[in-house]
């Protein structure tokens, strides 16, 4: 795992992409402990396997039969599943770790409170409810509760102004800055 504090720092600062957050942070620290205690355990894994178990372990949404078999395994790979539980981490551990230990801060650049910035924060919120709806529907499709064939995920939010009755997507207001209000 040798050089993840240095790419769970970059991740948080968004070098070289999307700025992650420390909740994803934590996570990706947590699946990379899991797959190194499945490797150490002498586990053959395909590409997923260890991702699969972490949210066999961690998600609400697995059932209790689901969680209990995944541990099963686990421990009869020879990975100790209470000791790797109690070494995950939260996402305040890894803010702890970023910024007191590694001494990094995130500052917002300048454009903080300009347009941009709203575009780019309404964009990665419309990412994530696409990725959580793919995931659920892919989890859902996987465990035979839902039939569906190759699919796509839309998300659109859109702006009605109330006065005026124009709508818009956002980007499109935003691309604008006035609804047709100011143009009456």
């Amino acid at each position: 795992m040798g050089s993840i504090g240095s790419d769970l720092e970059a991740a948080w600062l968004g070098e070289g992409g999307e700025r992650q957050s420390l909740r994803d942070l934590a996570d990706r620290f947590n699946k990379a402990l899991l797959l190194a205690a499945i490797r150490d355990a002498g586990m053959d894994v395909v590409d997923g396997e260890a991702e699969n178990y972490y949210r066999l372990l961690t998600d609400e949404d697995v059932s209790a039969g689901r969680r209990v078999e995944a541990r099963n395994r686990l421990e009869a790979a020879g990975v100790d599943v209470d000791a790797l539980d109690a070494d995950f981490v939260t996402y305040q551990a890894v803010r702890h770790y970023l910024t007191e230990v590694r001494g990094a801060s995130y500052e917002r650049g300048d454009g903080t409170d300009g347009v941009d910035h709203e575009r780019s924060v309404i964009d990665r919120l419309q990412g994530r409810v696409e990725r959580v709806v793919r995931d659920t529907v892919d989890r859902l499709r996987t465990a035979g509760r839902l039939s569906v064939g190759d699919y796509r995920v839309f998300v659109s939010v859109d702006v009605l102004c109330q006065d005026c009755g124009a709508q818009y997507t956002v980007g499109e207001l935003l691309d604008r800055g006035h609804c047709d209000c100011e143009s009456a």
